[in-house]
């Protein structure tokens, strides 16, 4: 456990020397507050964040998180370091979780930096408090999905431009197009599709709705996704 805080904290901190990261934040911080503006503050609109939660933030969070992973493993195997790192007592597993839990405790901080909103928001009208925590409840589960699988992709390659692309690719198939992909098929397809539907399951905490169907979901589908990137680090280390 000691080396997984290790690892962790050391990721963490390579974010806040990376200009990438800071470039990443600044993406993310001017999104969300252009889309928390144009979407509350309208003239006749309703004063609330769920224009921002029900989809601005999901958008964002898909393309904007794949860019915080691309650098995880595909600069370890590009540089070399990776051959380093396995010299010393540490595990595949602990290399994994280690640089997960880094970059999902720099993802924690800028949802932190969220709360601004609905701080502003209570200035002009109501908040339902338990309301937004289960939309934060969502966010952290959507957002460990969404880095779990990037730390897949960039596994699979030291080009970091390939594993952003990838990781775009299927996280944009996995929220949007899913399921209007199900809307065109019937059987066990539309079921699988439907499942797979990212927004489908993140639309619940939207809705204040936290069932653990969903939460299921997100966790096994992270574990997954994490499960993979072991076994392809383990690959690449006998390569």
């Amino acid at each position: 456990m000691r080396t997984i805080v290790t690892m962790a904290t050391r990721e963490l901190g390579a974010y806040f020397l990376s200009p990438i990261a800071y470039a990443v934040a600044g993406v993310f911080l001017f999104s969300t507050g252009l889309a928390f503006g144009l979407g509350t503050f309208d003239n006749g609109a309703e004063s609330s964040l769920r224009p921002l939660f029900e989809f601005w933030i999901v958008m964002i969070l898909v393309f904007v998180l794949p860019m915080l992973t691309m650098r995880l493993l595909s600069e370890e195997f590009r540089s070399g370091t990776i051959e380093t790192l396995m010299t010393v007592p540490v595990t595949e597993f602990e290399v994994v979780l280690g640089k997960f839990l880094g970059v999902f405790t720099f993802y924690l901080i800028l949802l932190g930096s969220l709360l601004i909103y609905p701080i502003l928001l209570a200035k002009y009208g109501h908040v339902d408090w338990l309301l937004l925590l289960c939309n934060y409840i969502g966010l952290v589960l959507i957002g460990a999905l969404y880095l779990s699988a990037g730390l897949f992709f960039s596994a699979c390659t030291k080009h970091q431009i390939i594993a952003v692309l990838l990781s775009f690719a299927l996280l944009a198939l996995m929220t949007f197009a899913a399921e209007g992909l199900a809307e065109q098929v019937s059987g066990w397809q539309k079921v699988v599709l439907q499942h797979l539907s990212v927004r489908a399951h993140f639309a619940n905490f939207v809705r204040g709705m936290l069932d653990l169907n969903h939460v299921v979901f997100f966790v096994t589908t992270t574990a997954l996704f994490l499960f993979l990137s072991v076994k392809r680090v383990e690959v690449r280390r006998w390569q």
